[in-house]
């Protein structure tokens, strides 16, 4: 019986669409950073729709918490990892927002390299949240994404003092640093949910 209702619960399936979702935002956020693309308004749009599919996602799972006797992880685990989950669409949203309102005309070359981190980093973040409810392979994936979000920080890092260091105009130094800031940022969300399946994988042991 007690197998029956951990089997019933409806936790991993929420972690997975939340995970998906965001592997679908990070497509799109490189979309925006491809200097052929044209259309930065419709992929922005497109990214909202995803954060209030992330939002609700969100909301399933807290209203499941908060009505749910027994569950599968520990409680603080499940909001934790949802509410981690969520920062990371919310920051890929925000990433495009800034290109949109900006109206960023070309995309440069070190934001197209955060945006493949980020999807990189989305695609092992849908790994680890598939393997979380049998409890395999989560570890490589959460290393992975360790190393991904270092890799953002030498990439941001480098991007900010190119922006100093050569002539730019004084309007794009201050836009594109917020956006590389942004960018860098949801790499250390991607890590926070890995620190958190982390976690949860080294309890089970």
């Amino acid at each position: 019986m007690f197998r029956l209702i951990l089997r019933e619960e409806k936790f991993f399936e929420f972690f997975d669409e939340a995970a998906n979702n965001i592997l679908e935002g990070a497509k799109v956020l490189v979309q925006m950073t491809d200097e052929h693309d044209s259309d930065l308004q419709e992929r922005w749009k497109r990214l909202e729709e995803l954060e209030h599919v992330g939002d609700k996602i969100t909301h399933q799972i807290i209203r499941k918490l908060n009505r749910t006797f027994i569950t599968p992880i520990e409680r603080e685990d499940i909001h934790g990892l949802a509410v981690a989950l969520d920062d990371v669409m919310d920051l890929i949203e925000a990433s495009a927002a800034r290109m949109s309102l900006y109206k960023i005309k070309r995309p440069t070359e070190e934001s197209g390299k955060l945006a493949q981190v980020i999807l990189k980093s989305a695609e092992e973040i849908v790994k680890a949240v598939s393997s979380l409810e049998r409890m395999d392979d989560v570890m490589e994936h959460c290393i992975e994404i360790n190393r991904l979000e270092n890799m953002a920080d030498d990439i941001s890092r480098e991007a900010i003092a190119d922006l100093f260091d050569k002539e730019h105009d004084p309007m794009d130094v201050i836009k594109w640093k917020e956006i590389y800031e942004t960018m860098e940022t949801t790499t250390d969300r991607c890590e926070d949910v890995a620190n958190i399946v982390e976690s949860v994988a080294l309890k089970s042991t």
